[in-house]
């Protein structure tokens, strides 16, 4: 297995270079908290960020990596068109907003936040519109399933380069990602840790124990292991650097099939097809 690190990167399918571990920002909206975990990240050796019209804090995420003093070049800035937003005019007008709150000229990876049948395509050919006139380095969605992908790939010009999807120990969604290994897109999985639920796993408890580290520490290294993004996120700054500590072991074949055994394919978020069906 080869040596890994925090800077460690994908390929899209664009060419496209992506941190394969990020810093997610949900519902980090109140100034000295994001302050706290947003410094604390860059501290322990993040670059990549990810944020979203619908979480209300691009503007201070934008803020503090400006005052950071972190090259733009050494950064990987992700934003979602939220629901209210989607449309091609809304579209376009949206990311507008986003890249003054963000204080950005250019954008690493913009995804669709989730599907809509009302406004499926308008959404995505504003996207291309953006990646065409080098806008956006990358475009994706989140929350597609393959019934979702499948419609778009009947007029998109640009194929997704990635699908952010809910995926932890309990949430599997092995289908769905070898679907997305087949069409050469990445699986980037948000919720890595299942919303703190798998943790108290005795499973987990078990072979974490075995390599003297905490079941967040495994359960982030077993999406490692299977070449998915992460974007774990806290507020809290000794958790922030435990999860980055994970470059130290590698998980026994035994223990990434013990992990897998543990799906139940349980949500904590919201079904794609019902979001889907209202938007």
């Amino acid at each position: 297995m080869k040596k890994r690190g925090l800077q460690d990167k994908v390929k899209l399918n664009n060419g496209v270079l992506m941190p394969q571990h990020g810093f997610g920002v949900y519902k980090i909206d109140n100034q000295i908290d994001a302050g706290i975990a947003i410094n604390k990240a860059l501290e322990v050796g993040y670059r990549a960020f990810d944020t979203a019209q619908l979480y209300h804090n691009e503007g201070i995420l934008g803020s503090l990596l400006q005052q950071s003093g972190i090259a733009r070049d050494e950064l990987f800035i992700t934003t979602k068109i939220g629901d209210d937003n989607q449309g091609y005019e809304a579209t376009l007008s949206s990311f507008e907003q986003s890249m003054k709150a963000l204080k950005l000229d250019s954008l690493d990876l913009l995804l669709v936040h989730w599907p809509s049948q009302q406004h499926f395509f308008d959404t995505w050919r504003a996207l291309e519109r953006l990646y065409k006139e080098m806008r956006v380095r990358a475009i994706g969605v989140c929350n597609f399933n393959a019934s979702h992908l499948d419609r778009l790939a009947n007029m998109a010009t640009v194929v997704p380069a990635v699908n952010q999807i809910e995926c932890h120990p309990y949430l599997t969604q092995y289908p769905l990602k070898d679907y997305l290994k087949q069409h050469n897109m990445i699986a980037e999985a948000w919720s890595p840790l299942g919303r703190g639920i798998v943790l108290d796993d005795p499973v987990l408890k078990t072979i974490a124990d075995n390599y003297h580290k905490s079941t967040a520490q495994v359960v982030l290294r077993w999406h490692l292991q299977q070449d998915r993004v992460i974007i774990p996120k806290s507020v809290t700054p000794s958790r922030i650097a435990e999860n980055v500590d994970i470059y130290d072991f590698a998980l026994s074949d035994e223990h990434m099939t013990m992990i897998d055994g543990l799906n139940r394919d349980y949500r904590t978020g919201h079904n794609p097809e019902d979001v889907y069906l209202k938007i």
